[in-house]
C-alpha cells in the first residue's frame, strides 16, 4: 500500500516511517521541515512538504501523492503547549481529513489518547464514554480529541488508536525527557491517580498493524494500569532520580482510571514487547 504519514518527524512518526518501509509499503512522509528530508529519504520514504494549517497547500500535496491510506501522527507538544496540541487535533485534523477526502483516500489511521474517558472505578474500555463534561484545563484536551475522532470517522475506513502515556527514547518519559527532569527536581509526586503506559516502540507497531484492522477505536496500552504511588518511584529509579517524597492526602481525579487493552490484545492480535511499565522502565 501507499501510506502518507502526517507527523513523520514526531516521536511516533520517526518510528512508523521506517517500520512501514520495512513492511514493504510505499511511504510518503509529510513534513514542513526541509532539514528533515534527508533523514526521511534515508529511511526509504518519499518526502512531501506542507504545513497542515495551510489547507490549500495540504490539499494539493495529498492530491499529488494519491495515497491509499493516510496515517495521522500529528502532535504539537515540543513546547509543552496543550492548547497548541488541541489546535493541531482540531484544525490540523480537519484539514488533513478534507485533503484526504478530496484525494479519494478511503482509509485513515489516527493517533489519539487513552486518558480522556469519563470517571469510573475500573480501567476504561473502548465502550466507555469520553469525559465531555470536564472543565478547564482538561476540557481543551477533551474537545480536541472529540474533534479529531469525529473528523476521521468521516472516511469509509478508519482506526483511532487511543495511546497510553508514551515512554521510551524521545518521549517525555525518557532518561533525558521532561518527566525525568521533573523527577530529579522533586516535581513528580506519587498519588492515587491511575495511568496506563505504552512503550513508544509498541505504539508504533500498533500503528503499522492497524492498517489491516477493522474500523473502530482501540486502546493501545500495556497490561498494567498503575497508581502514581506505584509507578513514580520505579520511574525515578530508572532515570537516576531520588525517591519521591511521600504524597499523603493527594486527591484522586476520578477520571484518572487507566485503560483496558483487551480489544487490542485478544481481538486485534497486538502483543506488546513491553507488557508492563515495570520491566519497560528498566530499559530507560
Amino acid at each position: 500500500m501507499h501510506i502518507l504519514v502526517a507527523g513523520s518527524t514526531g516521536v511516533l512518526g520517526r518510528r512508523v516511517v521506517p517500520a512501514l518501509v520495512g513492511a514493504g509499503h510505499r511511504v510518503t512522509a509529510l513534513t514542513r521541515r526541509p532539514e528533515a528530508a534527508a533523514d526521511l529519504r534515508a529511511h526509504g520514504a518519499e518526502v512531501a512538504f506542507a504545513d497542515v494549517f495551510d489547507r490549500e497547500a495540504l490539499t494539493r500535496v495529498v492530491g499529488r501523492a494519491e495515497p491509499d491510506v493516510v496515517m495521522h501522527q500529528l502532535t504539537d507538544l515540543s513546547a509543552v503547549d496543550l492548547a497548541a496540541n488541541a489546535r493541531m487535533r482540531v484544525v490540523g485534523t480537519r484539514n488533513l481529513v478534507d485533503a484526504a477526502q478530496a484525494a479519494g483516500v478511503r482509509r485513515i489511521v489516527a493517533q489519539s489518547i487513552a486518558w480522556v474517558y469519563e470517571a469510573g472505578d475500573e480501567p476504561a474500555d473502548e465502550t466507555t464514554p469520553l469525559d465531555d463534561t470536564s472543565v478547564e484545563p482538561r476540557r481543551g484536551t477533551i474537545e480536541g480529541v472529540i474533534a479529531l475522532e469525529r473528523a476521521v470517522r468521516e472516511l469509509p475506513g478508519w482506526v483511532v488508536l487511543r495511546y497510553g502515556l508514551l515512554y521510551g527514547p524521545g518521549t517525555w518519559f525518557a532518561a533525558d525527557g521532561i518527566k525525568a527532569a521533573d523527577a530529579r527536581a522533586g516535581r513528580l509526586p506519587g498519588g492515587p491517580d491511575v495511568s496506563s503506559f505504552v512503550h513508544v516502540d509498541d505504539a508504533a507497531a500498533a500503528a503499522v498493524a492497524a492498517l489491516h484492522w477493522p474500523s473502530g477505536v482501540v486502546n493501545v496500552v500495556d497490561d498494567q494500569p498503575a497508581t502514581a504511588d506505584e509507578w513514580v518511584p520505579a520511574f525515578a529509579r530508572a532515570v537516576g532520580a531520588p525517591p519521591p517524597a511521600a504524597a499523603a492526602g493527594v486527591p484522586h481525579a476520578p477520571w484518572a482510571r487507566g485503560a483496558d487493552n483487551h480489544l487490542a490484545r485478544k481481538h486485534r492480535g497486538w502483543i506488546p514487547t513491553h507488557p508492563s511499565w515495570r520491566s519497560g522502565f528498566d530499559t530507560l
